[in-house]
């Protein structure tokens, strides 16, 4: 079984950053699709930012593109999340997922963090 245990997130003003992390363990984590989404008070969940590991390609919600970066480390079983220049509306609780490759989605989701962003 997958977990997925994410940290990082806090309090902070806007047009600084943060550092999200999201821990792996259960199955080989090079195998997995990972990705971060997020969820704002009274919205929907949003797609935030995605890696494969077949192609290694990055994806980002036009929202957040050009500021934030996702990346992972096989080594450690992690997958990052850099936020830079934030703004009051990526205010959220940051879900780490992950999911193999195929119609499946993203099967396993972490239990989200929050992050606010003071303007």
């Amino acid at each position: 079984q997958v977990q997925l245990v994410e940290s990082g997130g806090g309090l902070v003003q806007a047009g600084g950053s943060l550092r999200l992390s999201c821990a792996f363990s259960g199955r080989t984590f090079s195998s997995y699709n990972m990705a971060w989404f997020r969820q704002a008070p009274g919205k929907e969940r949003e797609f935030v930012a995605s890696d494969y590991p077949r192609d290694r390609t990055p994806y980002y919600a036009d929202s957040v593109k050009g500021r934030f970066t996702i990346s992972r480390d096989n080594a450690k079983n992690t997958v990052s999340l850099q936020m830079n220049r934030l703004k009051s509306e990526d205010t959220a609780v940051y879900y780490c997922a992950a999911g193999v490759p195929g119609p499946s989605g993203y099967e396993y989701w972490g239990q989200g963090t929050q992050v606010t962003v003071s303007s």
